[in-house]
């Protein structure tokens, strides 16, 4: 009964009367009615007694019993007195649905992850650089049943990865996934990919994007991993992707954070950070790169410096603090 008391207080705002034989402070009180709202239980109102003795030289501690009102028509249920050992604080039932909002959260955002991969079904990364190896090899481990494609410029390198699934300049000890797939084409690269990881350094971005824009879709997710500026320029890769495939409305991904790729090839904790104008496909991002040992947070400005000073000190308290200098 008290269970059901509890549940039923989450849900409603009770209305309080209380009785009390003085009008002026210190107020004793002597009753206290609790109203639940009509519901579909019908409750009936609840009456709280609270007896307290207060004198000049000794205080007895209140006691506090519940005794059902009565009834104002028969439809309404008494309910039996409840114990003072069994009345609950109130923080423990906040607590107690603080805890099921949590489970839900998770849940929810389980079923989500779940979602976007399920979705996705085709990334290409251009570049095949330390980083992009590592990101491509990241997310194809994240699924067997995802195509990633990797653009790389060199014909041997492209046949090592197909034929011996390893980059030969970058990490040729570690083997790539089998579903990592290299190709010179940009045309077959870029043909009904869901996300583009654009893995080239910034000095060469604006020729190598003007050289395969005619194969990029209008609304192809780009997810930049390249870090700086256009030294001629001055520009930034958020002004230098969508001026070189002359599309202004290019859905736009930045991805950056205190990490390496040989942290990804290692599968060392590495915390990242996506920023986007568009909440839902920065969130998205967040959803399909995230792994048990990659964080990827969503930024709004100012995040990035928290979640990577609390990189650091997760990292340093593992043993892990060499990437973190």
């Amino acid at each position: 009964m008290v269970a059901s008391l509890e549940s039923q207080l989450l849900f409603f705002n009770p209305i309080l009367t209380a009785k009390s034989s003085h009008s002026k402070p210190p107020l004793h009180v002597h009753s206290l009615i609790l109203k639940l709202p009509n519901s579909p239980t019908k409750n009936p109102p609840l009456l709280f007694t609270l007896n307290s003795f207060s004198s000049s030289s000794t205080t007895t501690t209140p006691r506090c019993f519940a005794t059902p009102s009565p009834p104002p028509n028969s439809d309404l249920v008494a309910i039996t007195n409840v114990a003072p050992g069994r009345t609950r604080d109130s923080r423990k039932i906040v607590r107690v649905a603080w805890e099921k909002l949590v489970r839900w959260s998770r849940s929810w955002r389980s079923k989500a992850k779940t979602d976007i991969l399920e979705r996705t079904k085709k990334v290409v990364v251009l570049g095949g650089g330390s980083f992009g190896t590592a990101m491509a090899a990241h997310v194809a481990n994240k699924k067997n049943q995802l195509e990633v494609y990797m653009l790389v410029c060199d014909p041997l390198v492209c046949q090592s990865i197909n034929e011996t699934h390893c980059n030969p300049r970058y990490f040729p000890e570690h083997k790539l996934p089998d579903n990592v797939i290299s190709t010179t084409d940009a045309k077959s690269a870029l043909l009904g990919a869901d996300y583009c990881l654009l893995a080239v350094p910034v000095q060469f971005c604006s020729s190598f994007l003007e050289g395969i824009a005619d194969y990029v879709d209008p609304g192809l997710p780009f997810i930049s991993l390249s870090k700086g500026l256009q030294l001629n320029t001055l520009r930034m890769m958020s002004q230098i992707i969508p001026r070189a495939l002359k599309n202004p409305r290019q859905p736009f991904i930045a991805l950056s954070g205190p990490s390496f790729a040989p942290e990804l090839m290692n599968k060392l904790p590495t915390a990242m950070v996506v920023a986007s104008k568009d909440k839902k496909l920065a969130i998205a991002v967040q959803q399909l790169l995230a792994s048990s040992h990659l964080r990827i947070s969503t930024s709004r400005g100012g995040n990035c410096r928290c979640n990577k000073e609390c990189s650091c000190n997760s990292c340093r308290d593992c043993g892990w603090d060499e990437s973190w200098q």
